[in-house]
């Protein structure tokens, strides 16, 4: 069910929601983005070029923490701007990692129906994205 304005107030929470991240999820991943660097999958490669680890895809991070909003405003269509820096990895072990996201509306625009949602991204304790925003078309 799509959020409408009248029920989203400037300091609202979005989360914080736990997203797994899999090695399996990341190779599925490349596929389908066709980036197939093997640091996302290769285990040993990623050691030796100085990673911790096989790491997710930066892009992966940003739409696994955008479909947050994404629910939050009932369909991802309404997300009509989503920007973010990329802050640290996430580096995904053998048995996994958990990415937790969480947000806060800092702005509503009456006149567009419209909220600014800020976004935090953690991995491990550590932030992983940084300025991410999300501009919110509500009904």
């Amino acid at each position: 069910m799509a959020r409408t304005f009248d029920e989203v107030s400037v300091g609202d929470t979005l989360g914080p929601v736990t997203i797994p991240v899999t090695r399996a999820a990341l190779v599925a991943y490349a596929g389908a983005s066709l980036d197939q660097n093997p640091i996302h999958q290769d285990e040993d490669f990623a050691k030796s070029v100085g990673l911790p680890d096989v790491i997710a895809h930066g892009m992966w991070t940003m739409g696994a923490a955008g479909t947050v909003v994404a629910d939050w405003a009932g369909d991802a269509g309404r997300v009509l701007d989503y920007g973010t820096r990329f802050t640290s990895m996430v580096v995904v072990p053998r048995d996994g990692a958990e990415l937790e996201v969480s947000g806060v509306v800092k702005s509503v625009d009456a006149d567009a129906k419209r909220a600014t949602v800020e976004l935090t991204a953690t991995n491990g304790g550590a932030k992983v994205l940084g300025r991410a925003l999300a501009v919110v078309q509500l009904d």
